[in-house]
Order: structure tokens, then C-alpha cells, then sequence
């Protein structure tokens, strides 16, 4: 069944160039932290000038909006949650050059492209990078409104820069699509740019959500011959072998001694730690072998603090480090991934654990806290 098209709240006036108006939308929201998450019908502004309005055909359920919607991350309410997702441009504000229709791509952290940052070639650093929570519209029953990450894509339609919108190829799979610009943007870029694994590695992915599981695909598609998954849940040894695993190892009392075992004693050249915390920091860093890295891909909370010893850092030679946004150029690269999904290189299919309507999102918040799937994809096509 479609979705009903985003409405408007005046009639269109009758000048030759229609006065663009605000929309009402349904969208998921969470009007506080912790409080029960509801689908509620929203307004949305006009496009501004240099802004465009995307109708939204599929959106992935992330953590890091989970994370937002439980007090992990510092939010403002109210809130709709989503910044993954896909669509096609309904609507353009004054100064853009985008067509009517066009398949795109949401990006989280659209760069500015003007910043030291960005001018050196780091835009996953930007210094205009969106705020965790962005003040756009207001709730039905007229109080200001947040959207995450400047999005809030799990909506009908958002209202959004250009700039955080790329154009994609027409006729990709919605809910793989939806993936491109975060999970899998995330998880391929932390392998390829920040760790840059190379043939013959051996890995260890600790934490088999979405993204951890696009690390373990990018990570067998760079040619690393160990590739150890790691998760406290059995139920995603299925899935881990799927995505390229060479084993799975459950996350207990024996997990180093496991991994050891495998790698002729030393440990694994790179560990992807996947879920934002510090108890995992710490496992991912007693993985690695001397001289490896570990690479934090989770996002986590700013009081979890992790406690590492100063003899251990010096005589162990490890590196940690972070891979914001898998340290990429979403412009450049999420065309790139569309490419390899277009053509089949890249299958996304065994991310996403199901497809589901708009209202069963909530219920799709419940399994993730629970650990239980990959990626659940609203569509709402």
C-alpha cells in the first residue's frame, strides 16, 4: 500500500509559479528521552533557498537514533528520529539545480567544503558538521520541532540542504539503497580509509549490527584471510558467515585465548570495535597483536569513560583511533557504492533483517535495544 503524499496546509495559489507551502507529514517522534516513540503527523517547512524536499521511499533504524531517543546522546525534544535514508526530490527551493524526481541518498554530515578541514581533505571533520539535533517544523499540535542529524528521515518527507542530498542511480532495491549513507558508508569506509586493510590481514568485527556487518563484507572484499566476528549474541553466527566471517566467536571470559588461538598466537592486525563502549574498546584492544590497530567505529556515550594502562600503550605499540563517518567523502564515494549495488557487486540484501511500515517502527526500536538483527528498514513506498 503507498503512503500518502505529504499534504498541504493551503490550497496553491493560482499564479503562474505556485507559492511553495509548508507540509504535513507522519513521522516517527520521540517527545523526550526514554518516553514511548510515536508516529505523529508533523509540519514541515517550505524549501528555503539552496533547500530541497525529499519524499522518503525507504529509511534504516540505526542505533545511533536509539542512542538519541534513550538519553545516550544529548538530544532535544521533540524529535523525529532517522538519518538514513532514501528518496527522490519532490520539491526545490529557490537556487537549486536538482530535477524533479531524482533518486538520492541522505547525508548526515553534508560538508561545507570551505572549513581547514575540509580544504585539507578531511570533510568527515567538517567544522559545519549538522548537530546531533536541528530545530525544522513543528508537531501537530504546534509546539518548535527537532530532526536528527538535520534530517529526521523517518518521515514521509523531510526538508533538507541540497548539499545533504546525493543522487544515486534510479532503480536501485529501496531498502539497500536506504543503507548507503550510513551503515554501509560507515562500515566499508572504516576498512578501506581509516584502517586500510590490506590482503592477507587478519580482522576481528566486535558487534554484528549493521554496521559491524557491512565491516565484515568490506573486509573479505579487501582480501584479509582471518576474519573473526564477535557479538554476545549466537543468534548472528548465521549472519556473520554470511557476510564474509571466518568464524564467529561469542564475546565471553575466553574471547582472547579464541582469538589468539587463531592467529598463530599474536592477535588480529586490525579490531573494529562496532558498538560504542568502553568494555568493548577494551576487549578489541586485548585482540590486537603488537603494532596493530584498533579501529572505533561505535559511537558511545561521553561519560563511559575508557581506561587503557600507560605501560600497556607503550610496550604493546598498538593504535587507537576512531573513524568518524569511515573517514569518507560521502559525494564522492556513496556514488561509487550505488555503482556496485547497481551492478551487483555489492550485495546488501543479508543487512537488512526485514522491511516494515512506518507505524511498526517503534517495535522495530524494541528489537534493536535488543540486539536482535541487522538493519530493520521502514519503507514507505
Amino acid at each position: 500500500m503507498s503512503a500518502p503524499e505529504p499534504t498541504t496546509d493551503t490550497a496553491p495559489t493560482t499564479d503562474t509559479a505556485p507559492v511553495s507551502e509548508p507540509v504535513t507529514v507522519r513521522a516517527l517522534v520521540a517527545r523526550g528521552s526514554g518516553a514511548e516513540l510515536r508516529v505523529e503527523r508533523v509540519r514541515l517547512p517550505a524549501p528555503g533557498p539552496g533547500e530541497v524536499r525529499v519524499t522518503i521511499t525507504a529509511a534504516g533504524v540505526c542505533h545511533s537514533d536509539l542512542s538519541m531517543a534513550n538519553g545516550t546522546l544529548a538530544a532535544r525534544f521533540p524529535l523525529v528520529l532517522g538519518h538514513e535514508a532514501t528518496g527522490v526530490v519532490a520539491e526545490t527551493g529557490p537556487g537549486v539545480d536538482l530535477a524533479l524526481g531524482t533518486p538520492v541518498v541522505l547525508n548526515w554530515a553534508p560538508a561545507c567544503r570551505d572549513c581547514w578541514w575540509c580544504r585539507r581533505g578531511e570533510p568527515w571533520l567538517c567544522a559545519a558538521t549538522t548537530a546531533p539535533t536541528v530545530p525544522r517544523g513543528e508537531t501537530d499540535d504546534g509546539v518548535p520541532l527537532h530532526v536528527t542529524l538535520g534530517l529526521g528521515a523517518l518521515a514521509e518527507a523531510v526538508v533538507v540542504p541540497e548539499r545533504a542530498v546525493i543522487p544515486v542511480p534510479a532503480g536501485l532495491p529501496a531498502d539497500q539503497a536506504a543503507l548507503l549513507g550510513c551503515a554501509v558508508l560507515t562500515g566499508v569506509g572504516a576498512v578501506r580509509n581509516t584502517a586500510r586493510v590490506a590482503p592477507g590481514e587478519a580482522v576481528a568485527v566486535v558487534g554484528l549490527g549493521g554496521v559491524g556487518l557491512a565491516v565484515l563484507t568490506a573486509a573479505r572484499r579487501a582480501g584479509a584471510t582471518t576474519i573473526l566476528a564477535v557479538d554476545v549474541a549466537e543468534a548472528k553466527r548465521d549472519l556473520a558467515l554470511a557476510a564474509g566471517a571466518t568464524d564467529f566467536l561469542l564475546a565471553d571470559d575466553r574471547l582472547s585465548k579464541e582469538v589468539r588461538a587463531r592467529t598463530e598466537s599474536r592477535g588480529v592486525d586490525h579490531a573494529f570495535e562496532c558498538v560504542g563502549r568502553a568494555a568493548t574498546i577494551r576487549a578489541a584492544w586485548r585482540l590486537t597483536r603488537r603494532g596493530g590497530a584498533v579501529t572505533v567505529v561505535g559511537m558511545g556515550a561521553k561519560d563511559d569513560m575508557v581506561s587503557l594502562g600507560a605501560l600497556d600503550i607503550f610496550h604493546s605499540a598498538r593504535t587507537l583511533r576512531s573513524s568518524v563517518y569511515g573517514s569518507s567523502d560521502p559525494d564522492r564515494e556513496v556514488p561509487v557504492l550505488a555503482a556496485e549495488l547497481a551492478d551487483g557487486v555489492l550485495d546488501l540484501g543479508l543487512l537488512v533483517s526485514g522491511t516494515i511500515p512506518l507505524d511498526e517502527a517503534p517495535a522495530a526500536f524494541d528489537r534493536l535495544a535488543r540486539g536482535e538483527g541487522a538493519r530493520w528498514v521502514v519503507t514507505l513506498d
